[in-house]
């Protein structure tokens, strides 16, 4: 017998068996090793918990499997059957690549906001805020995540998935904090709300890639060192009823005003009987106003004047 033939008779072999037994809690998607060898008629398919399995003929998505045990037939494998064009079954064994997808939940992924996030509130004016937090996801359709997602490589890894959820979660947020109206005061008090709206915002587009979002936190949401100096100052107001120096923030995006006056005034003792003198204030810009309703001093560029709150 000569070697080319002696070679294509020992060379030759088949698959009777196919399971993925290392299932990494990272890897999402497993391509088993088919590689110059057949599946063998009748050959065993074992599918675990928390898995699929999908047969790919010639790039071509095929029949998909959930957790049991099959014999790989014409009868259990009807699109196969189709695109390897076996009109009467099959009794040899074939070629064919099998994957396997990991469908169990992917928990506490982080995120972030690379960029601050945008919003419009109806005291501070346009307000950047940073957020970060976790959320957790798992494969919902494992065609539709082998189409649009996972390709053709031989396997797959959370983080490489992770970076499609992530920035449509981050693009959700803004969303979610535009469509709530939530007042920047607000938001730290209303973290799970917007955590539904960004699963509301957010499910759409990820079920796009086969992926289901399960959860959504938001841990934290950081206004900016301004806006937060407002803030202490109107709380320290309304605690001790003394008036606190009041900066205008020259060309940050907001000038601090007393818009918000009323509110934080509610909270604390009464005020006193005759106005308290607001202190010099410290202006970040150049030049000076008079305020057209009390005539108190104003940095040339407020948009709000710090004694009676009037618009300029």
């Amino acid at each position: 017998m000569c070697l080319s033939k002696l070679f294509k008779k020992f060379g030759r072999q088949f698959v009777d068996v196919i399971e993925w037994t290392e299932n990494n809690a990272g890897t999402m998607v497993y391509r088993f090793d088919c590689k110059n060898h057949e599946i063998k008629n009748g050959a065993q398919l074992t599918v675990r918990e928390s898995q699929n399995a999908v047969m790919v003929n010639e790039g071509n998505l095929g029949d998909v499997f959930g957790p049991g045990r099959f014999e790989l037939s014409t009868q259990n494998m009807p699109l196969t059957t189709s695109l390897q064009s076996w009109k009467y079954g099959f009794n040899s064994p074939f070629k064919a690549e099998v994957y396997f997808v990991n469908m169990h939940q992917f928990p506490g992924r982080k995120w972030g906001t690379s960029n601050p996030v945008m919003m419009r509130d109806p005291e501070f004016g346009v307000v950047r805020l940073r957020a970060f937090g976790t959320y957790s996801f798992k494969v919902k359709d494992a065609v539709v995540f082998m189409r649009e997602v996972f390709g053709t490589s031989a396997y797959m890894t959370v983080d490489g998935v992770s970076d499609a959820v992530k920035s449509r979660l981050i693009s959700g947020l803004s969303d979610a904090i535009a469509e709530s109206k939530i007042p920047a005061l607000d938001l730290a008090a209303n973290y799970e709300e917007l955590g539904r709206y960004v699963m509301q915002t957010v499910s759409p587009a990820v079920a796009d890639l086969g992926l289901e979002l399960c959860s959504v936190t938001i841990e934290n949401i950081s206004l900016p060192a301004e806006v937060e100096r407002v803030i202490d100052s109107h709380t320290a107001k309304g605690v001790t009823g003394t008036a606190q120096t009041q900066p205008s923030f020259g060309n940050t995006g907001f000038t601090a005003g007393s818009s918000g006056g009323d509110k934080f005034n509610a909270i604390g003792s009464a005020p006193a009987a005759e106005p308290v003198p607001v202190k010099t204030a410290v202006y970040t810009a150049t030049g000076t106003k008079v305020c057209k309703n009390c005539g108190a001093k104003l940095a040339a560029d407020a948009n709000f004047c710090v004694t009676c709150g009037t618009k300029q």
